[in-house]
């Protein structure tokens, strides 16, 4: 079996998680908002169990090289961003995937 890797999170990735879990404490309820957080936190360790089921992501700059990315579960538009090393995964941000990924990632990245 695999070696589980570390996991590093960005301080964008944690404002990320943050920020949308606020919103959806207001707009849905406090619940949902903790289902999130809760889905994030599972969907993070089963990456550094195994990192290569995300999906590999083609940007055209070159900061952006090696993402990947992979579902919230049970938030399905919400992609974790993450790269590969290794020992570690490093989440790089958690995004709507209705967002212009290009520019989200670009900037907060």
């Amino acid at each position: 079996m695999a070696q589980r890797r570390r996991v590093k999170r960005r301080p964008r990735a944690r404002l990320d998680v943050l920020e949308q879990a606020i919103y959806l404490g207001e707009e849905a309820s406090e619940e949902v908002a903790l289902r999130f957080i809760d889905a994030v936190d599972a969907a993070v360790r089963r990456l550094a169990g195994t990192p290569e089921i995300g999906r590999r992501r083609e940007f055209s700059s070159a900061r952006l090289a090696g993402l990947r990315s992979w579902p919230v579960p049970g938030f399905e538009k919400h992609l974790i961003f993450y790269r590969v090393e290794e020992d570690w995964i490093e989440v790089v941000r958690v995004v709507h995937g209705a967002r212009d990924l290009s520019l989200a990632l670009e900037n907060g990245g």
